[in-house]
């Protein structure tokens, strides 16, 4: 009872310290990963570096392939590309391991001491990820030590080593053994660590341990299977693509390579089974990456086959819903904030179309430009929400100060484009009126309505291109033309009241005209709001 206990307390703290310590990563690389992850191309070899860098730095395979799971159902990643950062990821999640193999728990407590007095004395953000990092290392050993001591009783216990010896004998209940335990903690760091400690206290030969690492290596594929419920048939490919990676390297090296790589890692340290296991973790999914990448698309076809796409099914998400945002990306919220962008700015592309049906509503008459305007208008509001509440579950996740500054103006940012498309909306309502009641405007005002309109789209057009680009240089443009706006508007205002008061236009039309500018001035208002946010991101 006492060894479970032990077991379970080092096992925890071992999982806290690897999530501390990769957190303490991910906020040190901050907007990096999001560079790292842009690198991707056509190219799977490009993908493999890009998977193994993300999951060294998140320290986590399963995290990098939910991530990926997450990207293909968003449509921002490909199948070809997916499955070189899977393989990628299963190269990169070997680090934990090879780490932990080496007997650092005398630095551990060092670290610890380091890591907190920094993180307690220090207003530096900089200085506090690094502590993290080190707090986060001395837990991992910490807890790496209390499993060693939980299973060192164990060595006493001859019916323990038969069953281990068994396993050895049996190398598919060893698969089964290392896949069950990896499936339960969810992570194939945290089951390798285990079955490191075991090593460490000569209770697993290389022979026993093999089985279990490859169980381990099949076992991490559960989490992005679970990831990709309810996501597209392409997501559910992605997670079907990780696991027959791991499969079919796991039938390679049970059925051929299990020999060589057992006399591989015996070589290069005769005595040490917890180094043979990391050296044979590292050796296993290097090898299979090597051999299985010239294969990539068959892999491909394979996942393909298995979850076939229906035909009448849109891959893509559907104009009410948003495109970029998924959960899955609030293991990396560096990631999770650029594509966040990516979805206002689609989103102000739905408002930019409300505009657009309005005007053309409103200069041709055209009711069916008007309910499309609605119609456009509704799409906005309902990502306007989704938005805005994927914004508060990831300001509560793990970023960095700067990270934290984009949300808040992001959050800023969606509301001014929301009620650009809200203004869209009342000039359809006012076209509406200005059908219903038959009134006419005169052609000076149509041509002043013509010139005010361009305007403000020129304006729409910057704001939507200054949220792409960051090219804090649009500011200057946006400004200036808000200028032109605000002056047209007084002196449209001037020359209306002029025209009512020589008859040259109705009382009616003159209502509706002054509705329109103060429209026009409200939407070219919320531009300029849109990059004054964007102009405080460079300073």
């Amino acid at each position: 009872m006492q060894t479970a206990i032990t077991l379970m307390g080092g096992l925890g703290m071992f999982l806290y310290g690897m999530n501390v310590m990769g957190e303490g990563l991910q906020k040190a690389a901050g907007s990096k990963l999001k560079k790292i992850i842009e690198m991707l191309t056509s190219n799977v070899v490009m993908g493999v570096l890009v998977g193994t860098v993300v999951t060294g730095i998140i320290q986590s395979s399963s995290a990098t392939t939910v991530m990926v799971v997450g990207f293909v159902n968003a449509g921002i990643m490909t199948l070809s590309q997916a499955i070189g950062v899977i393989m990628g990821a299963n190269i990169g999640t070997t680090v934990t391991a090879q780490l932990v193999s080496f007997s650092l728990e005398d630095i551990a407590p060092i670290a610890l001491g380091i890591g907190i007095i920094f993180y307690m004395f220090t207003s530096k953000e900089k200085t506090k990820q690094v502590a993290e990092i080190l707090i986060g290392f001395g837990l991992l050993f910490t807890g790496m030590e209390f499993m060693k001591q939980a299973v060192e009783p164990l060595s006493e216990l001859e019916s323990f080593r038969n069953a281990l010896l068994f396993l050895s004998k049996n190398p598919v209940l060893g698969i089964l053994a290392g896949f069950a335990i990896t499936g339960i903690v969810q992570s194939s760091s945290a089951s390798m660590g285990m079955l490191i400690a075991l090593a460490s206290q000569g209770l697993v030969p290389i022979t026993a341990a093999l089985p279990i690492l490859y169980g381990d290596n099949i076992g991490t594929c559960v989490t992005s299977l679970i990831s990709s419920l309810g996501a597209s048939r392409n997501a559910k490919r992605a997670a079907i693509m990780h696991l027959s990676f791991n499969v079919i390297g796991t039938l390679l090296f049970m059925i051929l390579l299990n020999k060589p790589i057992v006399a591989v890692v015996q070589y290069l340290d005769p005595t040490n089974t917890a180094r043979q296991i990391a050296n044979a973790h590292t050796l296993f999914n290097i090898i299979n990456v090597i051999l299985l990448l010239p294969f990539s698309k068959y892999i491909v076809k394979l996942a393909e086959r298995i979850v076939p796409i229906k035909e009448e099914e849109i891959e893509l998400a559907t104009a009410n819903t948003t495109k970029y945002l998924d959960e899955r990306m609030f293991e990396t919220p560096s990631i999770a904030l650029g594509n966040t962008v990516q979805e206002v700015s689609r989103m102000g592309e739905k408002a930019k179309k409300s505009y657009n049906y309005s005007i053309k509503g409103l200069l041709e008459k055209d009711n069916k430009s008007i309910e499309k305007t609605f119609s456009s208008e509704k799409t906005v509001d309902i990502l306007h929400k989704s938005i805005l509440s994927y914004l508060l579950k990831l300001s509560n996740t793990n970023m960095n100060s700067d990270e934290r500054i984009k949300a808040d103006l992001l959050f800023h940012i969606v509301n001014d484009i929301e009620r650009i498309s809200d203004h869209a909306e009342n000039i359809a309502e006012i076209d509406k009126m200005a059908i219903d009641s038959k009134c006419d405007f005169s052609e000076i005002a149509e041509t002043e309505i013509k010139d005010l309109s361009s305007l403000v789209l020129k304006n729409i057009d910057n704001a939507l291109s200054y949220i792409n680009t960051k090219n804090h240089e649009m500011f200057d443009e946006i400004e200036e033309t808000e200028k032109n706006v605000n002056m047209l508007v007084k002196q449209y205002r001037n020359e209306h009241l002029r025209r009512l008061e020589e008859g040259v236009c109705t009382i009616d039309s003159g209502i509706i005209f002054l509705d329109l500018l103060t429209n026009f001035e409200r939407i070219s208002d919320h531009c300029s709001n849109i990059a004054e946010k964007l102009n405080t991101l460079s300073k």
